[in-house]
């Protein structure tokens, strides 16, 4: 172990609850991983318990919703304590029991409901509720008023769910709470709460249904079983539907920092025996959800501020994948647990390779949420861009190769590394011939912006990982039908990538976005970005934080019109920060001509001229497969991934790569 990594490794006390090291798994949604009857499917406990394995102190669940009948959640959406308590306390024991095996503890977090934030394909029939008639967060309906009556039955099942979670071996419980701007927050805000009876008005009344969830469950479990809380000490909310930015100046509608700080005071005078700290809400749901765009440990100021007002210990997530600023956090007092949500969707055994001194090989998130909070928005299914093995940890496991093969994998972008590394895990022998000075393809010009950091990350970890299983990567190496006659390969997978689509159009300092991002080009004062897609809104960002006048034009009537982030977090992040930072955009709009310092533009309006010392062409990508077209036909074993095989993005790449590679 780094000798600086050691106070990660500290036990901590909750309660009466000793947890091994100072790691926490995030909760987050376990889409896809109950059953029917409420329970957790083996998908869900091996998830789990894979986790506990790679060395994690403590595993919070993803949320799970105590009531199902005020506000309905089709099941099975999410397991339930108390939909089918037989059920859930059977599978739920099996978990417990296989993470208590290695000596980590586990939480249930459980959920009164999620109000007028409910994402619409989780919806069921009936109308979204909330503690008062306001707007739902997604559509436009109005959500319908909870009864005292109501509340009371939810705090009841509350209760219910504690006990259930504790015969089912569980340590404590999380709840899913007075953050996000879920239903019991949206109970605790005045902004959302209009309520004029004993759960509105002053903030001792809209707390009351937090509390009484609390006492609640002290009531049904005893006061030494723990009860933690998710908390949000500030909302970002500028107002219905609209979030603030890092750095701008805007008024506060939800709960802001006076608030937050005597409403944790209220809430551990209440008996919550741990705050687990978060900020933001669905109205800025980047703030939760952070992307990207976002800074490392970008909560660390909040859990600070808690923690120097609470006597209970504080839990802090928020991209706190870099160890070393984890550390700082715990030694400058901002938390006592470090949390950690997609970086162990990525790494399931990152603990245990920090411990053992290996931080070299833990594979990096990217923070891009395609393969988590935009598949469980889009698809209410949870898994990981950069670990096709996530939450299917048995369906996926690599089985060794009962005939070892020597497979000669063509590019060494995101695709073709993957599947070097795992042909090579499965005892195959590849050969890994890439035509750059390094590995990484696309994740190269990619990761230049300073916020994508983690996608050369990600090339560092590939090679990395296949030099230390030995591969044999041939860098500087042009493929062609020769070589691959010459290496004789009993198979031959194809990952040649894409190139970037041009325009017919003259003129100087014309440029694709690749170029520009590798430094081979210059911008000039001025550029003209033809392309709001993804690529062409990331390089307009990077370019005007360096101070470039930046002008994009999208010949659609938006930008992210087609393969934006799945995430909507992501993309309204995005979409925000254009204008935030001055950068121009002409919609329904295209570039006729370059001459002389400026582009001229052409739209329904007429047209106009801008100044642009460059032009970078952002207009998307074409498979490169010309290889493989001349080889396919000749190969007794041949295939095509990634983008050579279908232009997508690098999750689709991993992915296909994994699944092809642990087959052959």
């Amino acid at each position: 172990m780094n000798a600086k990594h050691q106070p990660l490794f500290d036990e901590v006390q909750i309660g009466r609850l000793t947890l091994p090291n100072r790691f926490a798994m995030a909760p987050m949604g376990p889409l896809g991983l109950g059953d029917a009857d409420g329970g957790w499917n083996q998908r869900g406990i091996d998830y789990y318990t894979e986790r506990a394995k790679g060395g994690t102190g403590l595993i919070i669940t993803g949320v799970t919703f105590v009531d199902n009948e005020v506000e309905e959640h089709g099941m099975p959406n999410v397991p339930s304590p108390t939909y089918n308590p037989v059920q859930f306390v059977r599978t739920s024991r099996e978990m417990t029991e296989r993470i208590h095996a290695y000596g980590s503890k586990i939480w249930l977090q459980m959920s009164g409901g999620f109000g007028r934030v409910t994402i619409p394909t989780n919806l069921g029939e009936y109308p979204p509720v909330a503690p008062s008639p306001i707007m739902h967060r997604w559509l436009d309906k109005v959500c319908r008023e909870l009864t005292v009556e109501e509340i009371h039955t939810i705090v009841k099942r509350f209760g219910e769910g504690a006990y259930n979670a504790k015969r089912a071996g569980f340590d404590g419980v999380e709840i899913h709470a007075v953050h996000e701007g879920y239903l019991i927050d949206q109970f605790a805000i005045s902004f959302f709460n209009h309520r004029t009876d004993e759960y509105g008005g002053p903030l001792e009344n809209r707390l009351r249904f937090a509390r009484e969830i609390v006492e609640e469950i002290h009531e049904k479990c005893g006061r030494d079983f723990v009860v933690a809380l998710r908390y949000s000490p500030k909302s970002f909310i500028k107002d219905y539907r609209v979030g603030a930015l890092p750095g701008e100046e805007f008024e506060e509608k939800g709960r802001d920092l006076e608030e937050g700080v005597e409403a944790a005071k209220l809430l551990v005078e209440y008996g919550y025996d741990c705050l687990d700290v978060d900020v933001g809400s669905y109205d800025a749901w980047w703030w939760s959800h952070p992307p990207m765009y976002q800074k490392k440990g970008l909560y660390i100021p909040y859990a600070k501020l808690v923690k120097e007002n609470v006597s209970v210990p504080v839990i802090c997530a928020g991209r706190m994948d870099d160890p070393n600023l984890a550390v700082k956090a715990v030694e400058d007092g901002a938390c006592d647990i470090v949390s950690l949500g997609r970086p162990l969707l990525a790494d399931p055994d990152y603990v245990s390779k920090l411990r053992a001194g290996k931080a070299d090989s833990i594979r990096p998130c990217l923070s891009c949420q395609e393969g988590c909070m935009g598949r469980i928005q889009e698809y209410s299914a949870l898994n990981c861009a950069v670990n096709p093995a996530c939450c299917r940890e048995r369906a996926a496991r690599l089985v060794p190769a009962l005939r070892p093969k020597k497979v000669l994998v063509i590019g060494g972008g995101p695709a073709g590394c993957e599947a070097a590394r795992v042909l090579a895990l499965r005892g195959h022998k590849p050969v890994l011939i890439e035509a750059n000075a390094q590995l990484g393809g696309n994740l190269l010009p990619g990761g230049a912006p300073e916020f994508k950091e983690d996608d050369l990350a990600l090339a560092r970890w590939y090679a990395h990982e296949l030099d230390e299983l030995g591969v044999d990567v041939r860098l500087n190496t042009r493929a062609d039908e020769k070589l691959i006659d010459n290496e004789n390969a009993d198979a031959v997978i194809f990952a040649t990538g894409s190139r970037p689509k041009t325009l017919p159009m003259e003129g100087g300092n014309i440029y694709p976005a690749e170029d520009m991002l590798l430094d081979k080009a210059d911008p000039g004062k001025a550029t003209v970005i033809i392309g709001g897609g993804l690529v062409g809104c990331e390089t307009a960002l990077w370019l005007a934080k360096k101070g470039v006048k930046v002008t994009i034009v999208e010949a659609l009537g938006k930008l992210l019109a087609v393969n934006g982030p799945l995430c909507h977090a992501n993309s309204e992040m995005l979409e925000a920060l254009i204008p935030f930072n001055g950068i121009e955009v002409r919609c329904n709009t295209t570039v006729k001509a370059v001459e002389q310092g400026k582009a001229i533009l052409s739209s329904e309006d007429g047209e106009c001229a801008v100044d642009a010392d460059s032009v970078i062409l952002c207009v998307g990508y074409r498979a490169e497969k010309s290889l493989y077209d001349a080889c396919k036909n000749r190969l007794s074993e041949v295939r095509l991934i990634g983008d050579a095989n279908n232009v997508s993005n690098i999750m689709y790449a991993i992915w296909d790569a994994y699944e092809v590679a642990s087959t052959l």
